[in-house]
């Protein structure tokens, strides 16, 4: 009974993104003071400066007309501060991300964004053997917006807390 449900389940889902995913977009961003800054995603080590910001890379299809579904891939990293002690930590994020757009005109689009996922953290200290931690990662943006330049390109700026930033601002490839 479960199998023949989760079957329908799937066949629906696919049926309404296949007749309504006619759209694509591929996202660059970079993203200021991140979630792995705020919060204690460093396995407990002292002395963590603050990391550098955070790249993020993505893939978009509309799914419904005012919703956007997609993955996204955040990488940052950080070290401590000097001395014998010095080390480095990489983040990696994989997240799904869904964009819902609640305001459009001819200049500009809003939209809210929420995204969940995983965040590994990959220590490397140097008096020992490097090792992976695992966070959860997310992403809340209330105010998003979207500026078309031509066909083919917009540009996005995002405020919100999570993985990609505090505040993100980046470049939209529409396909």
């Amino acid at each position: 009974m479960l199998k023949k449900f989760l079957l329908a389940a799937i066949v629906g889902i696919a049926s309404i993104t296949g007749a309504s995913a006619q759209k694509a977009e591929i996202t660059a961003s970079y993203g200021a003071y991140t979630q792995m800054d705020a919060t204690n995603m460093h396995d407990g080590w002292h002395h963590v400066n603050t990391a550098w910001g955070a790249l993020n890379v993505g893939a978009n299809f509309r799914v419904l007309p005012k919703f956007w579904l997609g993955p996204s891939y955040t990488f940052s990293s950080t070290t401590t501060k000097g001395g014998p002690e010095h080390s480095n930590i990489a983040y990696h994020a994989i997240m799904l991300n869904a964009r819902y757009h609640y305001y459009s005109n001819r200049i500009v689009s809003l939209y809210g964004k929420v995204g969940l996922g995983v965040e590994f953290s990959y220590m490397q200290p140097r008096g020992g053997d490097n090792y992976t931690k695992s966070y959860c990662a997310f992403q809340i943006v209330p105010l998003g917006a979207q500026v078309d330049l031509s066909r083919s390109w917009a540009m996005f700026a995002e405020a919100g807390f999570g993985a990609q930033g505090l505040f993100q601002f980046g470049f939209k490839l529409k396909l």
